[in-house]
């Protein structure tokens, strides 16, 4: 076992080191796992981190599994084709879609057999989305593979983008 003088001496001689820009490189191993796909949450959700912008919305849509992706970026072509000016983020590992100053209109989320989409308004909608909610003002539809009436989604994205969003 090292005396305690030569630990106190080991430790001063690392502590009197400075930092260089190669000593706070990432190590190979964390270089691979930063590039690597984001890791994917319960019923196949990807974890991407909180951020505004097209980016982590695209990065959250690439991340989606199987028949979902292709469901992902329908429903982002169907909001960017119907909203002007559409404000997009990620927030609590889910895209949403608003518009700036009027609030979030509309979220998904993947689970294992559908994808979720959320209509902060949906009571509002005509005809009302089929999912019920314990909030008062909010509906779902469930997407499953194969299952997205594109005609529907857009009428109902149209309306929700023309009234107040969710701030929360």
């Amino acid at each position: 076992m090292p005396s305690t003088a030569k630990v106190k001496a080991k430790s001063k001689s690392r502590a009197s080191k400075p930092r260089t820009s190669a000593t706070k490189s990432k190590s190979p191993a964390k270089a691979k796992r930063s590039a690597a796909k984001p890791a994917l949450l319960s019923g196949g959700n990807p974890q991407i981190a909180k951020a505004e912008g097209e980016a982590p919305v695209h990065a959250y849509i690439a991340a989606m599994p199987g028949w979902k992706r292709d469901v992902g970026k329908r429903l982002d072509t169907i909001v960017v084709r119907n909203v002007r000016k559409v404000h997009k983020a990620v927030k609590w590992n889910s895209p949403f879609y608003g518009i700036e100053g009027q609030g979030w209109f509309l979220s998904f989320h993947v689970f294992t057999r559908y994808v979720k989409v959320t209509f902060f308004r949906g009571t509002s909608l005509r005809p009302v989305p089929p999912g019920a909610s314990k909030h008062k003002d909010v509906r779902y539809v469930d997407v499953h593979e194969n299952d997205l009436d594109e005609a529907q989604m857009a009428t109902w994205v149209k309306q929700a983008a023309a009234m107040p969003g969710w701030n929360p």
